[in-house]
């Protein structure tokens, strides 16, 4: 832009470290600030007088021109997340607002755009969710980072580790992290789910056959511990196997051989068992359904998989973390999920642990087109919610409301414990009575030391 036929308008608009651009009734551009020549690598000079999707080459140019939708239906569009390919061919996030363009009688002539550049605000938020990550497994709470610290000690072993943990935990991610840092990592990953075969199928997948062990076996069939030799084998609800089979797995375990059906030769393995179950062996094994030593030799390392409602703060990480897996997958551009729905997700107590979270946002995608994710496009029966789930809470959730919801939540954890609550969440613990005080969080009758008040 010639600075000796600038307007006043357009010294302002290059003050502006937003892009800005305007468009008459034909889609021409009239004006385009600084910020848009920095964002787009397009000089004013070329853009003025163009079409702007030959400008932007957006993703949604063709179809959901926000602009467009703008002045057909006279309704702004507010923080919409897109990409737009630049001059150098990279293409690149923002965040445009769109709104109509009235002259001084009120006439509509046009259309305002104002765009971000999020390139800096995505590497951010890579680099952040790098750190919060370990293999696959999202989390940056006091109980993941714990679970975090010790895998890689726990993977050097060859020692059987024992996983116990509520449905939809991340049993098995965990499973292939140990196997991943292992010095088995070249070798196999093999899982197998116990608890969905009887034993017959059971005991032909684990062990294999020989041809002709019984009618149908016309070939041999290696099992699932010859094929994991040399790697790992993951023992998936191990708690829901029968006496019979517990037995055989148990000299397995202690011989480190087995026999194919139809076989008289030990097959000998050089194999490290990681086993996962949802149910409390112990309990199982006082009632006398489950083999006190099956019980202790798979129980050699045993780690406590914490359920979602007790790693809340965890939540806003997995929604993102899984809003970029479906924009992935899917193809489309959902730029997160708005206050109200963050809420609502921090309150679900989650039965289903992070499974259940994923499913939701999942539904979520397949409702929701564009922009963000908001309550209507929630499963009814979490739209219905209204904290219910925590204690102590009364009235819609927002993102105002989060910070009692994980204090809250960690005082019933503990009890009533304040030092363990304050190093839990990772506040000193005057900040946390300060807090505790300013969002007037009723405390227990109990401090978590002792059962009197």
């Amino acid at each position: 832009m010639d600075t000796t036929s600038k307007t006043s308008r357009d010294v302002i608009l290059d003050s502006i470290n937003e892009g800005v651009f305007t468009v008459d009734r034909d889609w021409r551009i009239t004006s385009f600030n600084r910020a848009a020549e920095e964002i787009t690598g397009v000089k004013c000079r070329d853009a003025i007088g163009r079409q702007c999707s030959e400008v932007f080459r957006a993703d949604i140019c063709e179809k959901a021109c926000a602009l467009r939708l703008t002045l057909s239906t006279g309704k702004p569009v507010v923080n919409a997340a897109i990409h737009i390919v630049n001059t150098a061919g990279t293409r690149m996030p923002i965040r445009i607002s769109t709104a109509l363009l009235k002259d001084r009688n009120g006439q509509i002539i046009g259309g305002v755009e104002t765009f971000r550049d999020l390139s800096q605000i995505e590497e951010l938020r890579k680099e952040l969710e790098s750190r919060s990550t370990f293999e696959d497994i999202v989390g940056r709470s006091p109980a993941m980072m714990r679970l975090f610290e010790i895998l890689p000690q726990i993977a050097e072993s060859a020692s059987t580790v024992l996983l116990e943990g509520a449905s939809g935990t991340g049993k098995e991610l965990f499973a292939k992290a140990i196997h991943n840092l292992s010095h088995r990592r070249k070798g196999r990953f093999v899982a197998i789910n116990c608890g969905a075969l009887p034993d017959t199928l059971l005991e032909s997948e684990l062990f294999g056959y020989k041809a002709g062990a019984f009618t149908d076996a016309r070939q041999d069939k290696p099992g699932r511990f010859a094929i994991a030799d040399g790697g790992t084998i993951f023992l998936d609800e191990i708690g829901d196997i029968s006496p019979a089979m517990q037995a055989r797995l148990l000299r397995v375990l202690q011989e480190r051989s087995f026999e194919p059906l139809g076989s008289v030769e030990p097959i000998k393995v050089n194999v490290r068992i990681v086993a996962a179950t949802n149910k409390d062996l112990a309990s199982l094994v006082r009632k006398g359904t489950f083999r006190e030593d099956l019980f202790y030799r798979i129980r050699v390392i045993r780690l406590k998989l914490p359920s979602l409602r007790e790693r809340r703060e965890d939540i806003p990480l997995l929604v993102e973390h899984m809003i970029a897996k479906f924009n992935l997958l899917q193809g489309k551009d959902i730029a997160g999920v708005s206050d109200e729905v963050m809420g609502q997700l921090m309150a679900h107590d989650y039965p289903g642990n992070v499974r259940e979270l994923e499913n939701i946002i999942e539904q979520a995608f397949v409702l929701c087109r564009d922009g963000l994710i908001h309550l209507h496009h929630l499963p009814p029966e979490l739209r219905a919610e209204s904290d219910r789930a925590i204690p102590g809470l009364a009235g819609p959730t927002t993102l105002k409301s989060m910070e009692k919801i994980l204090i809250v939540d960690a005082l019933r954890r503990h009890g009533g414990n304040r030092t363990l609550v304050a190093k839990d969440l990772g506040v000193n613990i005057s900040t946390l009575f300060r807090k505790i005080k300013a969002l007037h969080i009723e405390l227990p009758t109990t401090d978590g030391r002792s059962k009197r008040p």
